[in-house]
């Protein structure tokens, strides 16, 4: 199977490493850098082990990177979806039995709109519900670790009557069960990120006035508090009464207390703390004289608000459901990237 990878963030390194390490895939990266890249890529594993994957190709041309590839997938934040896809679309394979399927390794930052409105109708879309693993490069283009591995995935997939076929394709792509989902809404509405980092996020820093300065950094899960937990579960339940009114089944979606096996704030704020492929993640904090400050060019904050939590609150207005904590949180997010110097 021949994959692009369109992206050289932690996820591109990771998903670009663990199919390449595998004799039945031919991976190329498509990335604005890749004079910083090795053809040979090494991810480590949580147990300690490593793959070696040796790459086919590492170029910023659209037209070689795509042109044979079996699959596109963008590992890309919200931001630069629409851009990469402008880059990809005249490349694209077309053809009802083997054209090029484009796919997102997450599908709440947006993909579905701009795929959609950009790329041809009979090209196959698909787009992951949440991300496959956790992932950090530690070396650019060279080095990077795999932290954790989902136990299932799920897939949605549209524009094509070959959904089992791309269905199997993603399972063999991450080496992971993945169940296909009834349309991309399943996939996009996710009280994953676009939820879980704002919650994290207001709770740390809403108070927060220009200089300020912290003494030390924060972590983002281990030091969670019940606040924080609560905020996540009121912005869920808005989420929640949304999907009452759309196509999406509620099983794909289950209510964060149920997914993170809690029963109130302090029981899922305890259960995020301990999750291990969480310890040691930081807040998005940047260092200056005397301390440390938010970091509001932190991806938590340009694609979580604009890309995750406002598409929710969008479809939540045009669909007459109140959503006061999401609003709220939206407002306070939305004013600092709105506000944000190139």
């Amino acid at each position: 199977m021949k994959v692009c990878i369109c992206g050289g963030g932690n996820l591109g390194h990771v998903a670009a490493g663990f199919m390449a390490a595998r004799k039945d895939f031919e991976v190329t990266v498509l990335t604005r850098h890749p004079e910083r890249w090795s053809a040979s890529l090494t991810i480590e594993c949580p147990d300690g082990s490593c793959l070696q994957g040796q790459l086919a190709l590492v170029t910023s041309n659209a037209e070689e990177a795509v042109a044979n590839a079996d699959i596109v997938l963008l590992c890309l934040p919200g931001n630069s979806i629409r851009s990469m896809l402008s880059q990809i679309k005249d490349f694209l394979r077309i053809d009802h039995t083997h054209g090029t399927a484009v796919g997102s390794v997450v599908s709440s930052t947006g993909f579905w709109n701009e795929a959609q409105e950009l790329l041809p109708a009979n090209v196959p879309l698909f787009g992951l519900q949440r991300v496959p693993f956790i992932a950090r490069t530690t070396e650019y283009g060279h080095k990077a670790r795999l932290l954790g591995y989902k136990r299932s995935l799920q897939v949605a997939v549209e524009h094509t009557n070959r959904k089992e076929e791309l269905r199997l394709m993603v399972e063999r792509m991450f080496n992971t069960p993945t169940a296909l989902l009834g349309n991309y809404y399943e996939a996009s509405l996710s009280n994953s990120n676009p939820l879980l980092h704002p919650a994290r996020l207001f709770d740390l820093w809403h108070n927060w006035q220009t200089g300020d300065v912290y003494a030390r950094v924060t972590l983002f899960y281990e030091e969670w508090t019940d606040e924080a937990a609560q905020l996540y579960i009121d912005m869920d339940s808005e989420l929640q009464r949304l999907l009452t009114v759309l196509p999406v089944r509620r099983s794909c979606i289950p209510n964060v207390l149920d997914y993170y096996e809690s029963t109130d704030a302090p029981s899922l704020a305890r259960k995020l703390r301990s999750i291990e492929a969480f310890k040691g993640i930081e807040a998005p904090i940047i260092q200056v004289p005397g301390g440390f400050v938010p970091d509001f060019h932190s991806r938590y904050f340009t694609e979580d608000f604009p890309y995750g939590l406002a598409i929710i609150q969008r479809l939540a207005h045009e669909n007459g459901i109140d959503t006061p904590t999401i609003d709220r949180v939206s407002l306070w997010g939305m004013n600092i990237v709105n506000n944000l110097k190139p």
